[in-house]
Parts: structure tokens; sequence; C-alpha cells
């Protein structure tokens, strides 16, 4: 049961750097080195994919031990 929920924070952690990581690369978050970098506005999205991939495995892991 713990695992499940270090998969759910690790997917919300890489979600939201994701996030931040693509808002930096299209240089809409400004003041860093990554920002209007266009490695960062690739990387970015797939990172918050698989943070929300793994949010939907540890929630669906979760709901299947609570039944």
């Amino acid at each position: 049961m713990k695992k499940n929920w270090l998969v759910l924070a690790f997917g919300a952690m890489l979600t939201f750097g994701g996030v931040i990581w693509t808002l930096q690369g299209l240089d809409v978050m400004r003041g860093s080195a990554m920002s209007g970098v266009t490695l960062w506005a690739v990387v970015g999205p797939i990172v918050a994919i698989v943070g929300l991939v793994l949010l939907g495995v540890g929630g669906t892991r979760l709901r299947r031990i609570s039944r």
C-alpha cells in the first residue's frame, strides 16, 4: 500500500516538473537558463505524460486495494 502512495507522489512530481519545464522551454516562465530553450519545450510534455501515467497507475492500484 505504501508503494502505491509513492507511485502517486512520484507521478505528481513528474507532472508538475514537466509542466514547469514546458512553460520554461516555451519562454512563458522567464528568468532561468532553461527559458526559451527548445529542448525543454520537447522534454517537458514527455515527462508530464509519464507523470500522468504514473498517477493513473497509482490511483487504479489504490482503488483496487480499497475494495
